[in-house]
């Protein structure tokens, strides 16, 4: 592959600006180790459609003129410096950090030059992302404007490339213009924010992912689309027949052929004039996490007369043979099955977000290393949040093994009630890019489920979504809505719990799962975005607290996966963002804030066999049992078996003030404090027995006048706690007795005992 313009095209930018132009990256909050590779020669060199790759291009990437004016302006004629294309303005890599408000535009210009080799040619100019609206000029002539900051975009330039201009001494003028209303706006732009703060980050405005040239003949393949059948063991492959020019004389034809480890396997042809083929590959070797086995394509589009033939465009690619599905495990419980077989999956929330380029990473080994550290702590899933990568990013999914769900990047209305209504043009808009996104991406085997909406945020139409994208893509799942309204619409039931874990019961026709729990914050001094007032759903002040904290979180989780058959659970999150300080690694990348062993550990033991969970004593998350109760200081002795509170209310479990998330309160509760009584029998001891308790807040909870748990804070869900003292427990009658104290907001309590159980039938 050969980058043939890029220095030319720099050399020749830099000659036609004026020497205000040196370029220094600016000093952030907070950099990367990467930062120092990034130079104005050297920036994302790499070709950046991994899976439609020709070998003749030209980076645009490097320096640009620039210039911020009023929205209202015309095109100027003056720019204000140099900025480092593709990073977005506000970043520090970018050489500019500064802020462009709705009301202003940004400008970029540059030349560049093409070789003689490409005359002859059409001539297409390439944008990875650019956030928003987009307005291009070459030479003069202006291009349709597109809207969209996250979909790649190509305009056929040929024609602006003819006269003068471009001749010896003559190189063309390219020049972009983009407004971005960033929350000022209904389009989708993520966690992207003009004031930032808690879990909204600095915006991104203009050019983010790489910009590129690209020589092609009239007839080409383009709309490459990439179907793995895995039950018939074969490709099927198409492109788009609109690029595909008829002649009067002869026909073209599709040629594939399929290579696994430089060693061809099939090959194919489809019918005359045809732009489809399916291809039978013998002997298949799945893709999957443990397996990430990619082949190798080369497609040829042929032209041919008789005997005559001759390759008209070719292109190179790669495909993972690979099968999302729902299903029943052993035991009936909906699964989601990789290759038809049950997977439990599990990884992070990834927001994709860098001190040093905001949205735009600073080299692709950057984005390389991110993925790297969480195979090392063995995930096998990423949700990638709100945001979309540039191919780069999936194709290191795709070669390292990591499932991926795909977020659409949120827009609209945040607190969406659940019979929200967009304007047409928002949802005309939102379902433009949700479209967009799904065609760029579809060919990558690590994405198994689309995402539409978060957390109710610009939620609307929900069902009709879900059947678009089950129209524009019928091989994967959706996850209509991860968190907050729930539709029935789907193929899971996706909570959200911090710090959790929780699951939704079981259903036949979709799978539980939970879309984000966690947050455990950690503060690292020296690797924060700023150095005080930081914030974490829970925050905890050292590793080994951290790491304690996590494996019981997981602890949790595994019983969950067995009963009532928690099909995936994602983390919350990769990195810290900005003030956010709840990843597994800092913002910087510098440090894994937990012990990497261990939690590879915990992780791992999440895909074995889960354990079965025995219940001694039950809550009453789905039916009432009675507890005595008070709310009047009890006299010291009250924990004991032997204690007398007959003359104590009765009331159903749970207790609480109605409205609190996470509990079915059945008696009201609210005051300051209240103590519980219930008793239980066992006819053995339990091997591993744990609590099962919701709390809001602070609690004790004794078994036996043993004081088993004190439990800070509050719950979303119902949490399993180890009981250490296995001696608190005896054959015969116990006594379970519960001191809960409320703070501030909502409150709740209930509690019950189970025994796990490593093995047993599943």
């Amino acid at each position: 592959m050969t980058n043939v313009g890029t220095a030319v095209a720099v050399l020749a930018c830099a000659a036609a600006v004026p020497a205000y132009a040196q370029w220094q990256p600016q000093e952030g909050p907070l950099k990367t180790r990467w930062m120092r590779e990034v130079t104005p020669d050297r920036v994302h060199p790499e070709y950046p459609r991994p899976q439609m790759v020709r070998p003749d291009w030209q980076s645009l990437n490097g320096l640009w003129d620039y210039v911020v004016r009023p929205k209202a302006e015309p095109r100027p004629t003056e720019f204000d410096g140099r900025i480092l294309v593709p990073f977005p303005i506000e970043s520090a890599l970018s050489g500019v950090m500064k802020r462009v408000s709705e009301d202003e535009r940004l400008w970029y210009r540059r030349t560049f030059e093409t070789p003689e080799s490409w005359a002859g040619k059409k001539v297409l100019l390439h944008f990875g992302a650019v956030d928003w609206e987009t307005t291009v000029w070459v030479n003069g002539k202006q291009f349709e404007p597109h809207r969209g900051g996250y979909d790649p975009f190509t305009l056929d330039i040929t024609d602006a490339l003819q006269g003068p201009s471009g001749s010896a001494g003559h190189p063309h003028e390219l020049v972009v213009a983009v407004w971005d209303p960033t929350d000022a706006g209904n389009q989708p732009r993520g966690k992207q924010v003009r004031e930032p703060k808690g879990i909204w980050y600095t915006p991104t405005t203009g050019i983010w992912q790489s910009v590129w040239l690209e020589p092609v003949a009239g007839s080409r393949i383009d709309g490459l689309v990439i179907t793995p059948e895995v039950d018939q063991k074969r490709f099927r492959i198409s492109v788009d027949e609109r690029y595909i020019a008829r002649t009067l004389r002869g026909s073209h034809v599709l040629r594939v052929s399929v290579t696994a480890r430089g060693r061809e396997v099939a090959q194919g042809e489809s019918d005359a004039d045809g732009t489809s083929i399916e291809i039978d590959v013998p002997d298949a070797r799945l893709w999957s996490p443990d397996d990430p086995f990619l082949y190798d394509l080369r497609l040829r589009l042929v032209w041919k007369d008789g005997a005559e033939e001759r390759v008209i465009d070719e292109v190179t690619s790669y495909a993972g043979l690979r099968k999302i599905s729902l299903g029943p495990d052993k035991r009936g419980r909906t699964r989601l099955l990789l290759n038809n077989s049950p997977l439990f999956m599990y990884g992070p929330l990834d927001q994709g977000f860098w001190p040093d380029g905001l949205y735009t990473a600073p080299t692709d080994e950057a984005l390389r290393y991110d993925l790297e550290v969480l195979k090392q702590l063995g995930c096998n899933l990423v949700r990638k949040h709100v945001k979309v990568e540039p191919g780069r990013w999936y194709y290191w999914c795709d070669k390292l093994g990591l499932l991926v769900w795909q977020d659409m990047p949120s827009g609209d209305k945040t607190d969406a009630p659940p019979d929200y209504q967009r304007t047409p043009e928002s949802a005309r808009q939102f379902e433009l890019e949700l479209e967009r996104m799904i065609a760029a991406l579809r060919n990558h085997p690590c994405i198994v489920m689309w995402v539409p909406f978060n957390e109710g945020w610009g939620q609307y139409d929900t069902e009709r979504i879900v059947g678009l994208v089950r129209q524009w893509d019928p091989t994967r799942l959706v996850n209509a809505a991860s968190g907050w309204h729930e539709t029935g619409a789907g193929d899971v039931h996706d909570v959200h719990a911090y710090p959790g874990p929780a699951s939704p019961q079981p259903e036949r026709r979709r799978a539980p799962v939970l879309g984000e729990f966690g947050g455990l914050g950690l503060p690292v001094a020296g690797h924060t975005w700023q150095a005080e007032k930081n914030w974490g759903y829970r925050n905890f002040t050292s590793p080994e607290e951290l790491t304690r904290a996590y494996v019981n979180l997981t602890s949790t989780l595994r019983l969950l996966i067995g009963d009532p058959g928690l099909a995936a659970a994602v983390y919350t999150q990769t990195t810290d963002v900005e003030i956010e300080v709840n990843g597994l690694m800092t913002y910087d990348r510098a440090v894994i804030k937990m012990d990497p062993e261990t939690v590879a550990a915990a992780n791992r033991r999440l895909y074995g066999p889960p354990p079965r969970v025995q219940v001694l004593s039950p809550t009453s998350e789905t039916n009432a049992h009675m507890w005595r109760y008070t709310t009047a200081q009890p006299p010291e002795d009250w924990v004991y078996l032997d204690f007398v509170d007959r003359l104590w209310p009765v009331g159903e479990g749970g207790f609480g003030r109605p409205g609190t998330p996470g509990i079915v309160v059945r008696t009201r509760w609210d005051t300051p404090e209240i103590w519980l009584r219930r008793r239980f029998k066992l006819a053995d001891l339990p091997v591993e027995p744990h609590l099962k308790v919701y709390h809001d807040e602070d609690c004790e909870v004794y078994v036996n006048g043993v004081l088993v748990a004190t439990l800070k804070g509050y719950t979303t869900s119902y949490v399993l706690v180890p009981i250490k003292d296995n001696e608190a427990l005896l054959i015969g009658e116990n006594i379970i007795a519960v001191h809960c104290r409320q703070t501030t907001g909502g409150q709740g309590i209930d509690a019950g005992i189970v025994d796990v159980h490593e093995s047993g039938p599943q």
